[in-house]
């Protein structure tokens, strides 16, 4: 159980949580699949596969979690193409022109229609919590998967009090010195042969040097000229190599012989048992690297995390999310959407709520759509999705409770 990245998100309080508590937490919000009427559906399953049921797996003081996400491929031409046939049919028939919004709601139909024989396509996002060290840890291979993976979690705990770490200096300038050696790199460090360079000014260009020295001249003309390094591959300690890059983002892992020796030296065939040491060993090499590797960058900047006031889950928030009044202005907690009150508007006012009806009246993505209908469920707006899909308008219209 080796990560392939490594997003982190650092704890703003301390958080105080057991394998049992947060198992309680992810089953109310354990992964079913789509049903026919759906597009797409995330929810937590086991890290371990078919070698367990359970949502948590505790080693090491560390929680290790999975969000499995699933979604029915509908290929866009085959859409596109029966929408035209359908407008075509109505055109000749009516005898008049088939408009925009009137081809959106056909599209929304032939949807519906194609999901329950769409093929379903799952994804899963490894992470793990670390309260001792304050940080949780995303196998994430984009930010946005990172976060939402983050946002599904806050849902299900209500709360969860996390931020990228930042650090006291630029990394792009400490990468950039590290290079032409105006900053020392870590003893434990070693540069390796690729690294992504920007021009700092708005019309800048870019540069990629893959398979290079780069303390060669080929390089250092790049940054004599103002470019900066933004991305950089790393080999740190010997144990682990991959890119590091501006946001603090890893990617490209992958750990070394001494660690894969390690765990081939555990004799046994369970392997659960394996699972289980290789994710110990993986968190306690990044427990030593973490820390170390923000030093570097100039030392982690603290000043937004509180030391003294934790949040014991299963006391702070044992009341759950409030879903108490339905009507909007409880959107506006953490992490709610700008549209949020629109959308409240809108399923409120035609008394339907779908994700599809979401994006075409706000011209967005499915994922921020679903992410909006999310919001709505947990305030009580919108009743949660049925067998079929379907969800009940569980809030009045505002000319009812304000008559």
């Amino acid at each position: 159980m080796f990560f392939r990245n490594i997003r982190m998100f650092r704890f703003t309080r301390p958080i105080e949580i057991t394998a049992e508590q947060l198992e309680e937490k992810l089953q109310a919000d354990a992964f079913k699949p789509c049903g026919p009427q759906e597009q797409n559906r995330r929810g937590w399953c086991t890290p371990l596969g078919k070698h367990s049921e359970q949502l948590v797996h505790a080693a090491n003081g560390d929680l290790l979690i999975c969000l499995q996400h699933q979604e029915k491929l509908l290929p866009g031409p085959v859409v596109k193409e029966f929408v035209e046939e359908r407008a075509e049919a109505i055109e000749i028939e009516q005898g008049r022109k088939v408009r925009r919004k009137e081809k959106d709601e056909i599209r929304e139909q032939v949807i519906l229609e194609m999901l329950p024989q769409a093929f379903p396509r799952n994804r899963k996002t490894y992470g793990y919590l670390s309260a001792k060290n304050g940080y949780l840890i995303v196998d994430a291979g984009s930010a946005k998967a990172a976060e939402d993976f983050a946002s599904t979690l806050r849902k299900s705990l209500g709360s969860l009090p996390v931020r990228p770490p930042a650090v006291e200096q630029s990394p792009a300038f400490t990468f950039t010195g590290w290079i032409n050696e105006t900053i020392d790199l870590p003893d434990v460090a070693v540069l390796g042969a690729d690294c992504w360079m920007a021009d700092p000014s708005e019309d800048g260009g870019k540069v990629i040097a893959r398979g290079l020295d780069l303390k060669a001249d080929e390089v250092r003309n790049h940054l004599e000229a103002g470019m900066q390094v933004t991305k950089v591959a790393l080999t740190w300690d010997d144990n682990v190599s991959f890119c590091l890059d501006e946001t603090l983002a890893i990617t490209r892992v992958k750990f070394g012989d001494t660690l894969k020796e390690q765990l081939d030296d555990i004799d046994t065939d369970d392997a659960l048992a394996k699972f289980d040491a290789g994710f110990c060993l993986m968190t306690l090499e990044l427990e030593r690297m973490i820390p170390a590797l923000l030093e570097a960058l100039g030392g982690e900047d603290r000043s937004a995390i509180v030391e003294d006031d934790p949040l014991v889950i299963g006391v702070d928030m044992a009341s759950g999310p409030d879903t108490s009044a339905g009507m909007p202005g409880h959107g506006e907690g953490e992490g709610a959407d700008p549209l949020y009150f629109e959308a409240v508007q809108l399923v409120t006012e035609s008394r339907r709520a779908s994700i599809s009806r979401i994006q075409r009246v706000f011209k967005i993505g499915y994922t921020r759509a679903s992410h909006l209908m999310d919001e709505l469920e947990v305030n009580g707006v919108v009743s949660p999705a049925d067998h079929n899909g379907v969800r009940e308008v569980l809030a009045p219209k505002r000319a009812e409770v304000t008559a």
